[in-house]
């Protein structure tokens, strides 16, 4: 962690101490792994529509400015193509697993709000002859509410770093932040804030229903980040814990094991959140 701060505000001095946070074969791995798909895809005249296609239309200038790109002259080279799949990677993959587990841990804690989610999954999928598809996750609208309140209980990153572009006096405070200085955001002290979350220590995912949601300030709830450069993985990562949860909770009712040490204790140095120890669940087949 302590590695990847120094980087991301220091990149030049990290690239001259030959800092490095990403493992060589990790690096190389995905360098191979770009290369022979974009070697196979042009070689074979392939195309997808995918992540990997998009980066490869992109370093081959064939996303128009119709399409919402305005082109600079850029292109993306290979090792740059490589290090957005692995963010991607990561990304949608991290969050999602971490999301499920403190999600049916929460649920595992109250069995009324575990049986309301599934009679959702139940009453939904009646609709879509029992198929798992993006129309029926879509319709899901409690399965989101009680994925939302566990992103805001449980942030995956919960501190984010922006750099300021330009100087910025902070309202009824005699501060300026000048332009180029790094911002350290705290995510789990804005989920937090009671002012936003009366009892944020309660998992309660009315908190996000239409009404309360629309009374809450945007920025209220940034659990992948906001704007620009919020995270890369966020719809990916979102479809995945709500396709797993549908999946399990389905087939499975789950209650907390004796084991799992309540309550939860957070790892202090840890770059994504993670609990001290583990969580273990009892599933019972339905």
């Amino acid at each position: 962690m302590v590695k990847l701060m120094f980087g991301s505000n220091f990149p030049k001095l990290a690239k001259s101490l030959r800092m490095v946070t990403t493992p060589k074969d990790i690096s190389e791995f995905f360098i191979k792994l770009v290369k022979d798909t974009i070697n196979y895809r042009e070689e074979n005249n392939y195309t997808r529509k995918d992540f990997i296609q998009l980066l490869i239309d992109l370093k081959n200038n064939k996303i128009t400015e119709e399409e919402g790109y305005q082109h600079d002259g850029k292109t993306l080279t290979i090792e740059e193509i490589a290090a957005q799949s692995f963010v991607f990677f990561i990304a949608g993959f991290e969050t999602s697993s971490a999301t499920m587990t403190f999600a049916l841990y929460e649920l595992a804690r109250r069995q009324d709000l575990q049986q309301k989610v599934r009679d959702e999954i139940e009453a939904v999928l009646a609709k879509y002859q029992g198929k798992i598809t993006y129309e029926a996750i879509q319709d899901m609208k409690y399965m989101d509410q009680v994925i939302n309140e566990t992103l805001r209980k449980y942030p995956p990153i919960p501190l984010l770093t922006r750099k300021c572009v330009k100087d910025y006096k902070v309202p009824g405070e005699d501060l300026v932040i000048e332009k180029g200085t790094t911002v350290a955001i705290s995510v789990l002290g804005i989920h937090y804030d009671e002012e936003y979350y009366p009892d944020p220590e309660k998992f309660d995912p009315e908190r996000f229903n239409e009404e309360n949601k629309s009374s809450r300030h945007t920025y209220a709830h940034i659990p992948f980040g906001e704007g620009p450069r919020m995270c890369i993985g966020m719809r990916f990562g979102l479809m995945q814990s709500k396709v797993g949860l549908t999946a399990l909770l389905r087939k499975y009712k789950f209650t907390v094991n004796n084991k799992t040490k309540e309550p939860l204790n957070m790892k202090v140095r840890s770059l994504v959140l993670a609990v001290e120890g583990e969580i273990w669940l009892d599933a019972h087949e339905i």
